[in-house]
């Protein structure tokens, strides 16, 4: 099942939830408030009429009225409804496992669009306290995001880790995790150009869009986001996508 619905951006967590198809099947994609028989309920609406529609939703979740319409002005142009741009086709590589030390946080994608994410936190965090300064055997100057411990698939609780690679397992400073990055074949896919954190939303919203039209199957044993030198420029960064599979 889709992690959000591809309109409103609503997680698809119940059937109950989803829309349908023109001959009456469920749809994969979108929510049933906006997707009906194959057509958008509302044909015409653009993609700003929709912010100021779900704003208040997001309100009554904790929200508040700002962070609401900053977060979704960065999160639905990256829907399939509203977007215009494509991943790149991804390659298939196969990896050795590493090691990684930085910060963790337990969350979902559900939670990542309400009062309660902690990504943008974590983030935050990553720079506040310098953690990459704080690394004394770090392997290089990459930063990975990395997403393990599923509780489930695509629509349960993860660990969210944001570190450096190292070159061995010791000396993990105070406040921070040992993470292994596992050895397995990956679909990488790139996102294109452009501002962090849009392009790596969108990204995943592609992702989660190609797998749910493939029969290329996830391990969930770990996936992460690698920060490279295209990534020196927040404004103007390309990121991969790691995705384990099968």
């Amino acid at each position: 099942m889709q992690s959000y619905c591809q309109s409103c951006g609503m997680p698809l967590v119940d059937g109950a939830l989803l829309g349908t198809e023109k001959e009456g099947q469920k749809s994969q994609e979108y929510c049933t408030y906006c997707y009906e028989l194959g057509e958008y309920r509302q044909r015409n609406l653009t993609v700003e009429e929709m912010i100021e529609y779900c704003i208040p939703h997001l309100q009554k979740d904790g929200m508040s009225e700002d962070r609401a319409r900053n977060m979704l002005t960065a999160f639905l142009p990256s829907l399939k409804r509203w977007r215009k741009n494509e991943l790149k086709e991804p390659n298939i590589v196969e990896r050795d496992a590493f090691y990684m030390i930085g910060i963790s946080a337990e969350t979902s994608n559900a939670k990542e669009i309400t009062s309660k994410a902690k990504i943008p936190q974590l983030w935050a965090d990553f720079y506040r306290k310098n953690i990459m300064g704080q690394i004394t055997n770090p392997d290089n100057q990459t930063i990975y995001a990395l997403y393990s411990d599923y509780q489930t698939d695509v629509n349960g609780d993860y660990t969210i880790t944001l570190g450096i690679g190292v070159t061995n397992r010791s000396e993990v400073p105070t406040g921070m995790v040992l993470k292994v990055i596992p050895a397995a074949k990956y679909m990488v896919f790139t996102s294109k150009r452009g501002a962090i954190p849009e392009i790596v939303i969108q990204a995943w919203q592609d992702i989660w869009a190609w797998f749910a039209g493939s029969d290329v199957e996830r391990t969930y044993t770990g996936d992460f986001e690698l920060y490279d030198e295209r990534s020196t420029n927040p404004q103007e960064a390309q990121v991969a996508i790691y995705i384990a599979i099968k």
